[in-house]
């Protein structure tokens, strides 16, 4: 339509020129060259991509592991800059990309673009918040491990190009992590870093030479003499770097380190809105999660009632219990499933038994569209150790046909026996193929799978971590309705104590940095009021302290999926197909689920 309108302007111009009353030329003097057509200015989808392109361009150069993280290879021997200089190119970046946002109509764009939009400008407003008002670069030392670790493991992780190339990067790189360590000693104010983080990056340091040893230096022989002894020069200098930082960490920061690792309410609330993007405010995921805490909790003391019927020295189970008669009670079942586990050396072999067994089910019953590209259970680096137990570990969206890695903390040497029959416990037999549904099948592995399917780059890399977490947690509970292990109600015991520590985590985060909430009612918490194991606990403890805004999003996410399919099987009435819902719901990405829901209902876009 357009193309026809602009011929049929620029046909009546030349009409209308035609009819001009002024008087030709003079004879041998040639006539004025008509005026070129000027072509139409672009649409606002088309300014919005041209927008969201260079958004991407931009922040992959600023942050060189994030990019290869994300598949884009062009910036692999590069380094993120956190010098004062590198922080300010960032922030004026982002201050452009957010004046040019403002001058496109949101209103104007496809449906597809708003979310893309709405997304992109969280981000953007996310990102000059946290340079200008958090401040991370100046008492976070986890950011600068973080981004240590990832810049060698990033490269040699998965096979995305030769490994000589990767090889050759990993040289670059490694010449340079001394400048991040200095970038480091240079940013950070010991009165403002909190000992627990001090003492957690003291810890992770040497992960990195770990990496080297591990993944870099067995490989060297693959390069030609001259990138060879490149290869082992930059190798020797990185290692005289980690061992001074570690001084400077283990003499200077740990010991001088005064901050607060509680951000308090306002920092909180800010981060939170970014982090969650979601309609639910703090208040209100409080309200749910002690709602959902208590029905829980009912519900697990209905099934203890059923496993300890008839069994010699079981606490009494009343219809009507007291707290104390049900919490002893559910623990006296849950000791039954603590029975099973596995060995020491056999948790990793346990979770590849529980992921074939949790993928037949899930094509048995049809659930939803299985990936074509496989998922394969690994150690989890050392540099990443001490914040999570396990994690997804997805190939970027822009690596395609790459492994998917389901990474397992393997249990640590130097723990007591008390403390690996603690951990062992908590990741019994049964806990495991919970985690394997969580990590893998249904959970991440297959959701990040259709979400790099989206075409939409930008939705890609800002995937919503409440989307992502939430269906991790919502995939838990289908797998349960659905009938696995139907015939164990330990099992579906040990699924609610899962769902316990999803509800903790939304009520233990802000309750430790808003609510001032010590360490002896966290634990409470943990292990009385949702059954962990002291291990377990102390863990969630140290990752309480050490993250926010991001525990949350496991029962935020949780919520607003259950609320959706809600609202979408209300709708659809018996027409409604399970697997077609889920598989339409994973076709849009992995944006906020408030998102999905406006185009799953086909709402108005906010």
């Amino acid at each position: 339509m357009r193309r026809s309108l602009l011929m049929l302007s620029l046909t009546i111009s030349v009409l209308l020129a035609g009819c001009n009353s002024e008087a030709p030329p003079p004879a041998g003097k040639p006539a004025a060259a008509p005026a070129a057509a000027q072509p139409p200015a672009p649409s606002f989808d088309e300014q919005f991509a041209d927008l969201s392109k260079r958004w991407l361009d931009g922040s992959f150069k600023l942050s060189p592991v994030n990019a290869t993280q994300a598949g884009d290879h062009r910036f692999d021997s590069d380094l993120d800059d956190l010098s004062a200089e590198g922080r300010q190119r960032g922030l004026d970046f982002s201050k452009g990309m957010l004046a040019e946002l403002g001058k496109i109509d949101r209103t104007k764009l496809s449906r597809e673009n708003q979310i893309d939009y709405a997304i992109l400008l969280n981000q953007v407003k996310s990102d000059i918040w946290s340079t200008q008002t958090l401040q991370g670069w100046a008492w976070d030392p986890t950011i600068y491990s973080q981004i240590a670790g990832g810049a060698l493991y990033t490269l040699m992780a998965r096979e995305f190009a030769p490994l000589p190339d990767r090889l050759r990067s990993a040289t670059a790189r490694m010449e340079k992590l001394p400048k991040l360590f200095e970038e480091m000693h240079a940013n950070l104010d010991p009165n403002r870093v909190p000992k627990i983080h001090a003492e957690t990056v003291a810890k992770q340091n040497k992960g990195v030479l770990s990496l080297v040893d591990g993944l870099i230096m067995p490989h060297a022989k693959e390069l030609p003499d001259a990138d060879r002894q490149k290869l082992e020069a930059a190798a020797a200098t990185l290692k005289k770097a980690v061992e001074d930082n570690q001084t400077w960490l283990d003499k200077t920061l740990v010991p001088n380190a005064k901050g607060d690792f509680r951000l308090g309410q306002k920092l909180y609330d800010e981060k939170l809105a970014f982090a969650l993007n979601s309609p639910m405010s703090r208040q209100e995921i409080k309200k749910r999660a002690e709602a959902a805490l208590e029905s829980t909790r009912n519900e697990m003391y209905g099934i203890a009632k059923q496993v300890l019927a008839g069994k010699k020295k079981a606490p009494p189970t009343p219809d009507n219990p007291s707290e104390e008669q049900k919490q002893k009670a559910i623990q006296a079942a849950l000791e039954l499933a603590y029975a099973e586990r596995p060995a020491r050396d056999k948790v990793m072999s346990t979770a590849e038994a529980a992921l074939a067994k949790a993928t037949d089910f899930v094509r048995a019953k049809n659930l939803i569209t299985l990936p074509d590209a496989p998922v394969k259970i690994i150690p989890m680096p050392e540099f990443q150790r001490g914040v999570a137990l396990a994690y997804c570990d997805s190939p970027g969206p822009l690596d395609k046909n790459l492994d998917t890695f389901y990474a397992v903390s393997p249990i640590p040497d130097d723990w007591t026996q008390k403390q690996v029959d603690s951990f062992l416990r908590e990741y019994n037999t049964r806990s495991i193929n919970e985690l394997t549904i969580h990590e893998a099948m249904p959970g991440h592995y297959v959701q990040l799978w259709h979400s790099n399917k989206y075409p939409s780059v930008l939705r890609a890399v800002l995937g919503s971590g409440s989307f992502v977490e939430g269906w991790a947690v919502y995939a838990e509970k289908v797998m349960a309705d659905s009938g696995y292990l139907d015939n164990d109600p330990l099992y579906h015991l040990v699924h609610l104590k899962w769902d316990l520590r999803s509800i903790a985590n939304a009520i233990l985060d802000q309750a430790i940095h808003v609510d001032g909430m010590s360490e002896a009612d966290a634990m409470k918490l943990m292990t009385v009021k949702t059954f962990q194991e002291e291990r377990e606990a102390a863990g969630k403890w140290t990752r309480a302290r050490l993250t926010s805004a991001q525990l949350p999003t496991y029962f935020v996410g949780w919520q607003e999926h259950l609320d959706l399919r809600k609202d979408v099987e209300k709708r659809e009435g018996d027409k409604f197909d399970l697997k077609a819902y889920h598989d339409k719901v994973l076709s849009f990405g992995s944006p906020p689920v408030r998102y999905v829901r406006e185009l799953m209902l086909d709402e108005p876009i906010q």
